[in-house]
């Protein structure tokens, strides 16, 4: 699953002595805003791209001008790399191009896909700053090839340089979700849970939810970013959820999602299953919630959520099954609120930023 590839061989050597140079306050503001917007663009296909990461990409001209941002699409389609080379040759751009932005490095594989680090390397381009190494071993090697002797690329880390390290935690963020799949061979998990004022779970009598309508839309951009849901049993008889994407668009063409539903007494509805795949989902019934992250893991889910009630977000918690947990407070006197806790980089600060109208939140978790 993932990028897993045929890596290209290849003798590697470093020019330290150019990447190590140090860069001025407009050139720094330069690359932070060209990383903002290959993040932006990378965001919009969280979900879409699974079990491939998402990933963004920006070319600047000499000046630091952003020439052209892309983004991985979904799997099979063209990485940013070589989406953005191929739109900078169709706008008539790509001899301005002098310097690539990516947020993960390139691959350096033979695939659905010929390598990024051979696009880089077969363009004008001659500086390649790269938010984040590969996570997976096999199919990394993309920095040592664009060093390579004699027409080798100068290559920046932002791991390297301190004055990014805002814009390296959020490119952390992004990968969140595929590198914890990767190195830990289990999804990221999330927790998302609504409550009242007072804390309460429950909505009033007659209504589905007490929170406003951008606190819906957060909601479903979440479930529209995960490749899975967790739910428990109680849920599914208590309100018989489909877990659609409303509220927003969903993507088109992305792989089905799964539902997880813990259920220790076989108690599932056959009708309930049955309208979930019919749906579209695939459905699978665990009666240990222990064993959800690796199983999902082994269903290469790259993020996953938890829609449940109290006493399964109880277990959830006890257990320490999750990696970011949003709370959404619903508010009379006021916009609703959401709070973030986070073990890392939350790749929630992309569904938070999103809307038009985004809620008061506390982002220290991000």
């Amino acid at each position: 699953m993932g990028w897993d590839r045929i890596a290209v061989p290849g003798v590697f050597s470093s020019r330290p002595d150019l990447e190590k140079e140090a860069l001025s306050g407009p050139a720094l503001d330069a690359i932070r805003l060209g990383f903002d917007a290959a993040l932006a663009e990378a965001s919009r296909y969280l979900g879409a791209t699974s079990p491939n990461p998402a990933v963004g990409c920006a070319l600047l001209d000499r000046e630091g001008e952003i020439l052209v941002t892309e983004a991985h699409h979904r799997t099979g389609a063209r990485h940013a790399e070589a989406l953005a080379l191929h739109r900078a040759r169709e706008l008539a751009v790509i001899d301005r191009a002098s310097t690539a932005l990516v947020t993960l490095e390139p691959c350096n594989h033979v695939g659905r896909t010929p390598p990024c680090s051979e696009a880089l390397r077969d363009s004008p381009v001659s500086t390649v700053w790269i938010g984040m190494r590969d996570p997976n071993p096999v199919a990394g090697g993309g920095i040592a090839r664009l060093r390579q002797m004699p027409e080798g690329r100068i290559v920046h880390l932002l791991e390297d340089h301190p004055a990014l390290a805002e814009t390296y935690r959020a490119c952390q963020s992004l990968i969140a979700p595929f590198a914890t799949r990767i190195v830990k061979q289990r999804p990221w998990i999330t927790v998302k849970q609504a409550c009242d004022a007072k804390g309460s779970m429950i909505p009033p009598e007659g209504k589905t939810t007490f929170t406003s309508q951008n606190s819906l839309e957060i909601a479903h951009r979440l479930r529209r970013a995960s490749d899975a849901i967790i739910t428990g049993i109680g849920t599914v008889l208590a309100d018989r959820p489909r877990f659609t994407v409303r509220h927003v668009p969903d993507h088109e063409d992305r792989a089905p999602r799964l539902v997880v539903v813990c259920d220790r007494q076989d108690r599932l509805p056959d009708s309930w299953r049955e309208m979930m795949i019919g749906s579209g989902y695939k459905v699978i019934v665990s009666r240990n919630l222990a064993e959800i992250p690796a199983l999902l893991g082994d269903h290469g889910v790259n993020w996953a959520m938890v829609e449940a009630g109290p006493a399964l977000l109880t277990e959830i918690e006890t257990l320490g099954l999750w990696d970011d947990w949003l709370t959404i407070r619903a508010s009379h006197e006021g916009p609703d609120r959401c709070s973030v806790r986070s073990h890392g980089p939350s790749p929630l600060r992309f569904i938070l930023d999103e809307g038009a109208n985004p809620l008061p939140a506390d982002k220290a978790a991000f």
